[in-house]
Order: structure tokens, then sequence, then C-alpha cells
């Protein structure tokens, strides 16, 4: 029952969904701003849609990387499709309750989501698109709605802490399922670039002044997440993701 459970929650991207929206929190307490229910929101429901669609649409050629995940989707293809509309029509009703500062955001998320299934194969593109578009979800978006705005250079700070962080997760899921860069240069190899990534995240949060420097917790989870990294793709899913999701909250906390 216990893995079942998890399955769904891996497979059907409310995991990651839930990793996002942490993250958003996250970074809108580091900038000094409570959390708007609507941002929230609008990220869990956006992040679900895009990656429950590209699971559908993709569902084929996944079989190869991710057959577990595969199986599953096509198992319950039409409740996945139903959490994708569901979920996108959530985020299309926070984005307006947000304002135009959320156009930008939708506009990019959707579009990289929209040419995902051509691009992440091209070596080393995955992981700079992926993370950028969820840097500007959940690091960008929060500070334009920050009040007072973030200076410039604690959003630098936020940026560059996560961004690393997630810039890792990136890398270590193209590892997993050996694509893109780690094709290239193995996995072995790749594994450790990510290492860097999380450890540098780990280093520009830990030196950045409060509060951003709580952010250091994500990318030092991701980290620890990367040092007992498992091939397996329950791992990469659940614990690599959950990395991000546990990070955010201990910086809540």
């Amino acid at each position: 029952m216990v893995r079942r459970i998890l399955d769904a929650l891996a497979f059907s991207s409310l995991w990651v969904a839930a990793a996002a929206t942490s993250l958003a929190a996250a970074a809108s307490r580091s900038f000094g701003a409570a959390p708007r229910p609507a941002l929230l929101a609008f990220v869990f429901g956006g992040t679900l849609a895009v990656y429950a669609v590209d699971r559908l649409r993709d569902v084929a050629r996944d079989r190869l990387t991710t057959p577990a995940r595969s199986a599953w989707v096509e198992r319950h293809r039409s409740g996945v499709a139903g959490i994708a509309a569901i979920a996108a029509l959530v985020a299309g009703l926070c984005g307006l309750a947000l304002g135009r500062v959320a156009i930008p955001t939708a506009a990019l998320a959707g579009g990289l989501g929209a040419f995902h299934r051509r691009l992440k194969h091209v070596p080393f593109a995955k992981a700079l698109y992926v993370s950028a578009a969820w840097v500007a979800v959940t690091v960008a978006l929060p500070a334009a709605l920050a009040n007072p705005r973030p200076s410039p250079a604690a959003l630098g700070r936020a940026a560059a802490t996560l961004g690393l962080a997630l810039l890792a997760n990136a890398i270590a899921s193209s590892a997993r399922d050996v694509e893109a860069g780690a094709a290239l240069i193995g996995r072995k190899r790749a594994l450790r670039l990510a290492l860097g990534c999380a450890l540098a995240g780990s280093a520009a949060g830990l030196l950045a002044p409060r509060p951003q420097r709580a952010l250091a917790s994500v990318a030092i989870a991701t980290a620890a997440a990367l040092l007992a990294f498992r091939p397996g793709e329950r791992y990469g899913l659940l614990v690599l993701d959950g990395a991000l999701a546990l990070g955010a909250l201990w910086s809540l906390g």
C-alpha cells in the first residue's frame, strides 16, 4: 500500500509539483514576504499541468528510461489527463488573480514544456533550460510579487543558491537516465558535476546574509541526496525531488 501511494505521488507529478511549491514558499520567505496562496496554487497547478502533460505526450519514448512510470501512466492515462486539466484551470485562475506579472512566467514555463520533447535529448541543454524555468517560477515570480520587492543583490543570492541546487537536480535526472549530457560524459562524471553544483549552491547560501542564508538548506539536502545516489527511477523521482521539498521546508522552519 505504501509503495502504491508513493508511486502515485511520484508518477502523477504531484510530488514534483509539491517540491516547486515548497521552493516558491521558501523564496518568498527569504525576501521577507509571506507566501501568497494564489502564488502557491499557481506554482503547484502550473508545475503539475506541465509535467503531467509531458508524461502523457512522451510515454512511448519514456518506456526506455522510466519503464515503471510509463507503465503507471498508461494504466492511469485518463486520470493523469484529468489531473492535468484541473491543474491547468487552477493555474490559469490563479494567474489571473496574480495579474500581469504571472504572464511572462507562465509563457516561459509553458513554452519550454511544449518543446521539452524535442529539447530534452540535446546534450547539456536539458539541465540548463529546466533549471532556468524553475528559477523563473520559484524565485523570480515570488520576488516580483514581494512587497517591497527584494534588492537585486538579494534576488541574485536566492537565484544562485536555488539555481545551483536545481541545476544539480536536473543534471542528476539526466544521469539517472543516461541521456542528454550524461550520455556524452557518462553517469559518474555527470553525478560529480551535479554534486559540484549542489556544493557550490550550499556555499553560496551559507555565505549569504540572512534571510537568504536559510535557502542553503535546499542545496545541502540536494548534495546529501546525490551522495547517496541510486540509479533507480523511484530514487530520482522521490528522493532527489523530495530533497528540494525537504530543504525548502527546513528553511521555513
